[in-house]
């Protein structure tokens, strides 16, 4: 980091309490992903400086009052935690802004990665004597205008983050593995008369009981061609399909994401039958072309092809597949990426921006529908961890619009397509791990086959 940031102190804020409705009444707290990245500390109210010039690093922080223990029990102190983190410098939180402003008298740059609460974008402006901007840029010097992330950095912790070392990907297959078990839970509960919601609390129990938490919101939802979708409002009914797409974060914060889409009787009509073997095709053709060397961007196109050359066989799609893939025109089916980088982020350093993280140094995303979604479409490389995630769905808004700007009719057989508009949506998804000579799937495998979820049901 030293030799490519040239310098400067990079300051890293934790996150503190959020309130959702009045001061003492707050979110769960969770710890900034970059700041325990690099300091394990799973607490609020710190800070922390790494001075490349003078190398030196200090955490901030202050040492917890009566009141506080009253209310929170008596914990390790700033030192003791510091210490047990392999970092012996701390000061109280009143010395950090003293310690920036002798870093910028001394024209010092200030590197730090995007912001992406309000209290740490005032907190920053507070620190740098001037406004901040979310979009990298240069880093920031005593003088400028605006104080911009430094892209240097973001570039810097996206490469070492993007890399899982053996331990992360024990915490990230504890954390597929409790996933896998919610949707388990899920196949084996689900049945005409019940709702969403019943559905959403049994999935979450898994969790909780094991003193777990989310991701991510849970998605759980029989109109899956609503992408995301958490009302839990509908009771399901026998034909309707479930889509369930879920994941725990262990207690180490790492995260699991998967989705399955079920029937809600005792198996699928024949007509979701037909979709939902193209679904699981291309999800498996595309898991098998995993290795170091691809691009995202090429899975993600060849996905597309062969959603419409089985769209083609139910008279939906027509011409070639591949060049119905490329034109973009399967994003009528598939509007979103195969999926994007995952690790203590669900949507792994998603604040840092999505190009400067799942795409190549100085790239530029595709602006095309569909294409504009693909999160991650780099070359992949050992260490990788990431989701394969297609779907299909039909979403009648979408067919009206494209239908009536007569888009994409080269490959699009709408007269037949009008009579699947109230099909609903469905998805696939679990995590993967680039390895040396190939790929393999993080933690155990989600049941998704017709006779896998049929063996659930019993």
């Amino acid at each position: 980091m030293q030799q490519t940031l040239g310098g400067g102190l990079v300051l890293m804020l934790g996150n503190g309490s959020a309130s959702y409705n009045y001061p003492d009444n707050n979110y769960p707290f969770r710890q900034d992903s970059t700041f325990l990245y690099f300091f394990g500390l799973d607490y609020e109210g710190l800070a922390a400086i790494i001075d490349i010039d003078n190398d030196q690093t200090i955490i901030f922080g202050d040492e917890l009052t009566i009141d506080d223990i009253i209310w929170s029990g008596v914990q390790p102190t700033l030192a003791e935690r510091s210490l047990a983190v392999g970092v012996n410098e701390t000061r109280p939180m009143a010395m950090l802004s003293r310690h920036v402003e002798l870093a910028l008298e001394q024209q010092q740059p200030i590197h730090f990665v995007p912001p992406y609460r309000g209290h740490t974008i005032l907190w920053l402006e507070q620190l740098l004597g001037t406004k901040v901007s979310t979009t990298p840029g240069d880093a920031f010097l005593k003088g400028m205008p605006v104080a911009t992330p430094s892209l240097e950095l973001c570039y810097n912790v996206a490469d070492m983050r993007n890399h899982k070392s053996p331990e992360e990907l024990e915490q990230l297959a504890e954390a597929v593995d409790i996933t896998v078990t919610m949707h388990e839970t899920a196949i084996r509960l689900v049945r005409p008369g019940m709702h969403e919601k019943d559905i959403a609390a049994a999935v979450g129990e898994v969790c909780q009981r094991l003193g777990y938490f989310f991701s991510f919101p849970t998605i759980c939802t029989n109109h899956g061609e609503t992408l995301h979708n958490h009302g839990y409002i509908h009771q399901l009914r026998e034909g309707d399909m479930l889509l369930l797409d879920a994941g725990a974060e262990n207690a180490m914060h790492y995260a699991g994401d998967c989705t399955t889409t079920m029937p809600v009787g005792r198996e699928f009509t024949e007509r979701q039958k037909s979709v939902y073997r193209i679904l699981i095709d291309t999800y498996e053709r595309a898991a098998a072309m995993l290795r170091p060397g691809i691009t995202y961007r090429e899975c993600h196109v060849a996905a597309w092809a062969n959603i419409a050359a089985g769209l083609k066989e139910l008279g939906i799609m027509k011409g070639d597949p591949m060049e119905a893939a490329e034109a973009g025109a399967v994003a009528m089916f598939m509007p979103h990426g195969l999926g994007h980088m995952m690790g203590l982020d669900v949507h792994d350093m998603e604040n840092y921006g999505e190009v400067h993280v799942g795409y190549p140094r100085g790239a530029h995303k595709d602006p095309r529908f569909g294409f504009a979604s693909l999160r991650l479409g780099r070359m992949l490389e050992p260490g990788f961890v990431f989701t394969v995630e297609p779907g299909i769905y039909f979403i009648p808004d979408l067919i009206d619009q494209w239908k009536a700007a007569g888009k994409f009719a080269d490959f699009i057989c709408y007269d037949e397509l009008s009579h699947w508009r109230n099909f609903g949506g469905m998805r696939n998804e679990e995590d993967y791990l680039i390895t040396p000579d190939g790929a393999r799937r993080v933690g155990r495998k989600k049941p998704y086959t017709l006779d896998e979820l049929a063996a659930l049901r019993g």
